[in-house]
């Protein structure tokens, strides 16, 4: 384990036992703490911001708000500094004090008005007293984005104690990372219509930072997100990295605030998977469905035409999806086959098990491009075999293994493979020639008629085949099993629908026979 991650373990280990004695649910404790280190990211941007003002001005000119604003850092009030709040004595109202810092902080900086927590007095001063001291020791020379990292491991550690309803707003990072590998949103406007707390937003600027842009300068962030306490979260982890974005409370199912028809260069989301009772009534005629509206009583096809309609004309998205919406029967197969049809399927990306906080169960990376440059062609990608196991039931990439997937995407699209994390031996070892070939189990490129001839399915797994078997006597019983069981999933799914098929053609002949 690295220092960095030593630093965010012992953090989180300090403050959740203080939250377990406290009889708080996480539910209750989860924000509050969030905004405390917000606070102390946001004293530290702030401290050096003051040090190179005081280096640049006259004796004459006090420097006021407009010059912190400037360079991009939140004013605080003297009040709202976290060496104010770190002196206070249980003795003191302490909830009240940083409440009251809060409350400055949205007077003196516009985009966080009506943002910021300000349910510290529904805690015992014991607990913030202990919480400031900890968070205080929070060391100020580690490089990097340090406070960003510890926000996002709280983030995600918070949505893993509250299991399905922490999946609303937190999407793993490193699934993040590999959708933003794979679409490069390098400038533009970016969209999430299911913003959760941001994390495709942060993710897109480290990687323009990471490829000598400037995030705050070359991307325009825009998001929505139904659940106004989330939408707060998502302003604040925006806030927490230094960038800004227009984020709305709004139901994207029904509610349009971005105007988004053919607006962004670039659409990132993880919806929520299968959901029902959508009012279809209320979508006919809407504009953002060029493919129709499902019979069948599941939004996955509304959120993937959202999503495709949101692109301009050489825009892409990248998104995540359920593993029955690659090859559900009926009205979204027709869906489906309109979509592929387009040409604007690009790149289909197949993730294993245990990679989400709240669903066990394998997911499929969608990538679509509308650019009339795109090959007439889908790349599937299998990578249920790549992965990194970090806890029992948990599963993540490393940065090499990202580069190593989006580099497949590369040489697909015949572009030059990056290599700054650490994947080029491993990419010469699977592409010797550094260009694109199939590869039995990992990759293949399939045609609209190759597609057609397997009834429109974008499901990696029909396509790449099986890698060859090792001349080995090594057996992963825990990883075969997983794989039979995806397996058995999708040939469940292909019989429900062979019944339903079977139902409907007995049905027709007992009404229309003779």
């Amino acid at each position: 384990m690295s220092p960095n991650n030593e630093l965010e373990k012992r953090l989180w280990d300090s403050a959740d036992q203080l939250r377990a004695n406290s009889g708080l649910r996480m539910s209750e404790y989860s924000v509050p703490v969030l905004g405390l280190i917000f606070l102390k990211y946001a004293d530290a941007r702030f401290e050096d911001a003051t040090n190179f003002l005081s280096g640049m001005t006259t004796g004459r000119r006090k420097i006021g708000p407009t010059d912190y604003h400037a360079k991009g850092v939140l004013y605080l009030p003297e009040k709202a500094r976290f060496s104010y709040l770190v002196d206070l004595r249980e003795g003191d109202n302490v909830g009240q004090e940083i409440n009251n810092a809060m409350q400055l902080i949205m007077d003196e900086n516009e985009v966080l008005k009506g943002v910021l927590p300000k349910t510290y007095n529904r805690m015992k001063n014991f607990l913030l007293v202990e919480l400031l001291r900890i968070f205080n020791t929070i060391p100020m020379d580690i490089e990097g984005d340090v406070f960003g990292r510890i926000y996002e491991y709280f983030l995600g550690k918070f949505a893993s104690a509250e299991g399905q309803r922490g999946g609303e707003f937190f999407t793993p990072t490193s699934i993040v990372k590999l959708i933003v590998e794979i679409i490069e949103p390098y400038h533009g406007r970016i969209l999430d219509p299911a913003c959760g707390s941001g994390g495709m937003f942060v993710q897109s600027a480290y990687f323009v930072d990471q490829h000598q842009g400037s995030a705050s300068g070359d991307i325009s962030i825009y998001g929505q997100e139904k659940t106004t306490q989330t939408v707060r979260l998502a302003k604040m982890n925006l806030a927490v990295h230094g960038l800004e974005g227009d984020i709305r409370s709004a139901n994207t199912y029904y509610e349009d605030p971005h105007k988004m028809l053919g607006r962004f260069d670039f659409v990132m989301a993880n919806p929520p998977f299968n959901v029902d009772g959508v009012d279809y009534e209320r979508l006919k005629g809407d504009p953002r469905l060029p493919f129709g509206i499902p019979s069948t009583d599941n939004a996955n096809t509304l959120w993937i035409q959202f999503f495709y309609s949101a692109l301009t004309e050489d825009g892409r998205a990248g998104f995540v999806m359920a593993n029955s919406a690659s090859d559900a029967r009926h009205s979204e197969q027709i869906i489906r086959e309109g979509l592929i049809k387009s040409g604007a399927v690009d790149v289909m990306v197949a993730v294993s098990s245990n990679f989400f906080h709240n669903v066990t169960l394998p997911c499929t990376l969608w990538f679509l491009d509308r650019s009339e440059t795109r090959q007439d062609t889908t790349l599937f990608i299998d990578a249920r075999k790549i992965f990194t196991q970090v806890e029992r039931a948990r599963r993540e990439y490393t940065p090499d293994q990202i580069e190593f997937i989006g580099n497949i995407a590369r040489l697909y699209r015949e572009q030059e493979p990056e290599f700054l994390r650490g994947s080029e031996e491993w990419l010469y070892e699977v592409f010797p020639d550094g260009e694109y070939q199939d590869v039995p189990g990992l990759c293949k490129v399939a045609t609209l008629d190759e597609i057609a001839a397997q009834g429109w399915s974008l499901n990696p797994g029909r396509y790449v085949g099986v890698a060859a078997r090792e001349d080995d006597d090594g057996f992963d019983f825990k990883q075969t099993m997983t794989e039979l069981y995806e397996r058995l999933e999708l040939l469940n799914a292909e019989a429900h629908d062979l019944e339903e098929r079977i139902s409907e053609n007995m049905l027709w002949l007992l009404e229309n026979g003779e």
